[in-house]
């Protein structure tokens, strides 16, 4: 039999060792650096010739270049670190982290790039808590998903390494993008909403103000500490309306920590040890949350209470979730565009690659009036 490219073994090339790209060249009868350029989809190349190029390379077997030899020629990794701020475990329970990270590995796919997820390690010293993946993985670019912190050490030791940052929601970085949203002024639309519904016994469930996770009611000097900047946005459009009653911080953003601030702030002690409402003339009327799952533990918290929900208290949040499992609430709240945020990440990062010069991307968030926010009660 003749040893023509018809006739060929798949995976074998005329002198019988792995198929190369020079051969799939060859074949194409294309030089080298064409052929290149049809696996890269990237250049100038007619779409006929990247056609021919990947025939012939279904013909020989050859499924593309060595990735490692393209890392090592092009001196990039492929990877981008996701630093999330948070244990994994709670992040991937929250569907805000779960949207946001959606539209960021999606952007980031579709160019091509790889994902690390690097957590966030809690501390009593935010300074020295780094991921030793932080310190040593391979990655062109790091995201930080949730901003940095005054003395943010994963951000020091990125910028030791000479890795390039995008930040999310935090504080300006020189020579960084930064993707933010407009959560002061969106919270207080919302607390706007329930001054303008009558309510002035208004309570505040506050995101983590810090690594510390720390949980419990925040007074004057706590305030002067927060270190995350999408919980000092919220803290301030709350007081740009309104000074709360009582704000409660919470150790992360899910529904038992909004339950229980919540029955703190609502509740008290009852005669057999229960947790019962409080006196009607002084308890707060609304609670704001920070975010839709606090706010639906709040929720849940004044059901326990047995405390019904606009008339006895309104609840409102932030995110814009959808919880078809709070039927029939359903959550006065404010939407902000969280895969949106993440594909808006995932181009900082193409841009940053390609040497582009840093911008400053803010988005839009809305106010969506939903059934657990009403007039203050009369009592």
């Amino acid at each position: 039999m003749s040893d023509t490219p018809g006739n060929r073994e798949p995976g074998t090339a005329a002198s019988g060792h792995r198929p190369t790209l020079a051969k799939v060249a060859e074949l194409a009868g294309v030089s080298v650096s064409t052929a290149s350029l049809a696996f890269s989809g990237a250049g100038p190349i007619t779409p006929e010739t990247r056609a021919r190029v990947l025939d012939a390379a279904k013909e020989l077997g050859y499924t593309g270049p060595n990735p490692l030899g393209r890392q090592l020629r092009s001196g990039r990794s492929g990877v981008v670190g996701v630093v999330v701020g948070d244990q994994l475990r709670r992040a991937f329970r929250d569907p805000v982290a779960v949207q946001v990270l959606d539209g960021l590995v999606s952007t980031l796919g579709e160019n091509g790039l790889g994902v690390l997820l690097i957590p966030g390690i809690p501390s009593d010293d935010p300074a020295r808590a780094v991921d030793p993946l932080v310190e040593s993985a391979a990655m062109d670019v790091a995201v930080l998903v949730w901003g940095v912190g005054t003395d943010d050490a994963t951000l020091a030791a990125l910028q030791r390494r000479g890795v390039p940052v995008v930040v999310g929601e935090g504080r300006e970085v020189e020579g960084a993008p930064l993707v933010a949203i407009r959560d002061r002024s969106g919270t207080a639309d919302v607390v706007r909403h329930l001054v303008d519904l009558g309510h002035t016994r208004v309570a505040e469930v506050s995101l983590p103000l810090d690594t510390t996770d720390r949980s419990g009611p925040i007074d004057a000097e706590r305030l002067a500490q927060v270190d995350r900047t999408p919980t000092a946005n919220r803290l301030a459009g709350v007081r740009d309306v309104v000074e709360p009653v009582a704000s409660w911080e919470t150790e992360a953003s899910l529904v038992e920590h909004g339950r229980s601030a919540t029955l703190a702030l609502l509740g008290r002690p009852g005669a057999d040890g229960a947790t019962v409402a409080a006196d009607p003339s002084t308890r707060p009327t609304a609670v704001i949350a920070h975010s839709d799952l606090l706010a639906a533990g709040a929720l849940l918290a004044a059901r326990e209470l047995g405390l019904r929900v606009p008339d006895d208290v309104s609840v409102a949040g932030f995110d814009g979730l959808d919880l078809p499992w709070l039927a029939p609430d359903v959550l006065t709240t404010v939407h902000q565009p969280l895969a949106r945020k993440g594909a808006e990440l995932g181009r900082a990062v193409i841009r940053q690659l390609a040497g582009e010069t840093p911008t400053t991307v803010e988005l839009d968030v809305e106010l969506v009036v939903g059934t657990t926010t009403g007039p203050a009660p009369t009592t």
